[in-house]
């Protein structure tokens, strides 16, 4: 997108450290440290952008990116929106304000990789609620550092444009809930937001894809194409009406789409889909889910306005069957599931529809291990409802990056397994001890606060938990202007 050059500006990509945002191996390592204060535990990472605005052009520093990061840049995107006005009138406060946001950010990391290096919560960071620790987390100090950063300096500004349904909305109770409890809770008066765009961090694109579906799809077509143009337009009036979108060429933006068809839309729109910030149910990294820009948005089937009903399930002790599913015969992984164990082993109860008069709920708290492979898409709202209910969830899934991924150690409360060993799986699951069980199932209960969907956001749940992944990825990101 042409621009004149007095307003050339450059993004630059800075991954604090891989403890706190979850970083592919093959992204180019560039110190951003002095020598003496890198360390295992601390190992800056920078992947590095460039864009002048010329042309809307891109220039990657990295020669030895991931293959889906090196395709979406492999060429330059067509430009978005007019050629904005010259900006020789934007005055030096503008640039100013911008230099203090960037300050502030600049802070943050310093005083997150910090805390990263310390050990059992030696800082002793006062927090009346609650304190990260244990091995639930990656780095508890580096975490619990970062959620106060966030807490105490991130600002949102919400586009006003648009109007419900497709805007400002989305579904509160269905498989797709995240998407319209995020857009309200957002939406409703908390610290986070701001009505100055000037002072926001991070702008946040209200469009509901799942609200798309339901309104401007034409069903059994299979054709995206309104629903893209809608969100095209969408970014394309915001970049007209305000400077911040081609300031950055959308880096500092994010959308959330809990529909299996938020990356595909996405991908209409290439800065959107190569820059910006994606918060996405549908996190298939080999679909091009980058997760050192985009965040992995859990998956809550909610069935009433909060899921305290099904919170909790009794002791190890108390938990007769080993491993259960229930779920319908699609996708890739189910049918080999459902092949090898349905009705085939009483401690494996495995059904593709529940028998009559049995509840779902029920049989997943007595059970110690919740079989949650992946459907249509790699995300599934097994992983939540298996915590909810305090059974250890095995994850059966290729490609997916797991919620919250940046921050906790999925280890040390879930079990991981592959398409290949499904036919194992009963064998891997008896050759956990019951000690090992024991912890691990103490350990979702204690993992449980960062999932639960309070219809007021709570400190620490699910709805802080996601502000706090794209806070990450805010921080990675550096816009400043040139002479």
């Amino acid at each position: 997108m042409g621009m004149d050059s007095s307003s050339s500006l450059r993004v630059v990509l800075v991954v604090l450290v891989p403890l706190l945002v979850l970083i592919v191996s093959s992204v180019v390592v560039v110190m951003v440290v002095s020598p003496g204060e890198s360390s295992s535990l601390l190992s800056p990472v920078m992947g590095f952008w460039s864009h002048k605005n010329r042309g809307g052009s891109i220039i990657h520093s990295s020669h030895n990116t991931s293959m889906a990061y090196e395709n979406a840049l492999s060429s330059s995107p067509p430009p978005l929106g007019p050629t904005p006005r010259p900006v020789m009138n934007i005055t030096r406060k503008v640039d100013n304000q911008l230099e203090r946001l960037e300050a502030e950010l600049k802070r943050s990391r310093t005083v997150i990789r910090e805390a990263a290096r310390q050990k059992n919560h030696t800082i002793h960071i006062e927090d009346e609620d609650y304190v990260p620790n244990g091995p639930i987390y990656r780095n508890a100090n580096a975490f619990h550092r970062s959620y106060l950063e966030m807490e105490k300096k991130f600002k949102i500004y919400i586009y006003p444009e648009g109007e419900p349904p497709l805007f400002h909305d989305g579904p509160c109770q269905s498989i797709y809930s995240m998407e319209g409890r995020f857009i309200h809770d957002i939406q409703n008066k908390n610290r986070f937001t701001t009505n100055d765009p000037e002072k926001a961090h991070a702008l946040f694109l209200p469009f509901s894809i799942t609200k798309m579906v339901l309104y401007i799809y034409e069903p059994n077509t299979f054709d995206m194409d309104p629903i893209k143009r809608t969100v095209s337009d969408y970014v394309d009036v915001v970049s007209r009406k305000y400077r911040y979108w081609n300031r950055s060429l959308g880096a500092d933006h994010f959308m959330l789409s809990c529909h299996d068809w938020g990356p595909h839309v996405s991908w209409a729109i290439p800065y959107l889909s190569k820059n910006s910030i994606r918060v996405l149910c549908n996190a298939n990294s080999s679909e091009g889910f980058n997760p050192s820009k985009d965040v992995s948005l859990p998956e809550i089937n909610l069935k009433t306005p909060d899921p305290y009903g099904i919170i909790g399930g009794p002791s190890p002790s108390h938990r007769p069957t080993l491993a259960f599913f229930a779920g319908g015969m699609h996708g890739p992984i189910r049918p080999d599931l459902l092949k090898h164990w349905k009705g085939k082993d009483d401690d494996m109860k495995v059904y593709e529809y529940l028998p009559k008069h049995v509840s779902y709920y029920d049989i997943m708290k007595k059970s110690k291990f919740c079989l949650c492979p992946s459907g249509y898409e790699v995300a599934s709202p097994r992983i939540v409802e298996a915590i909810y209910a305090e059974c250890v969830p095995v994850i059966i899934s290729d490609h997916y990056v797991l919620p919250f991924s940046d921050v906790l150690d999925w280890k040390a409360f879930s079990v991981e397994v592959s398409m290949a060993d499904i036919p194992n799986l009963k064998r891997i699951l008896m050759g956990i001890s019951q000690r090992q069980y024991i912890r691990m199932q103490r350990r979702v209960k204690l993992v449980q606060r960062h999932f639960v969907l309070n219809r007021s956001p709570k400190r620490y749940d699910v709805f802080h938990m996601i502000l706090h992944s794209i806070w990450l990825r805010r921080l990675n990101v550096q816009v400043f202007g040139e002479a």
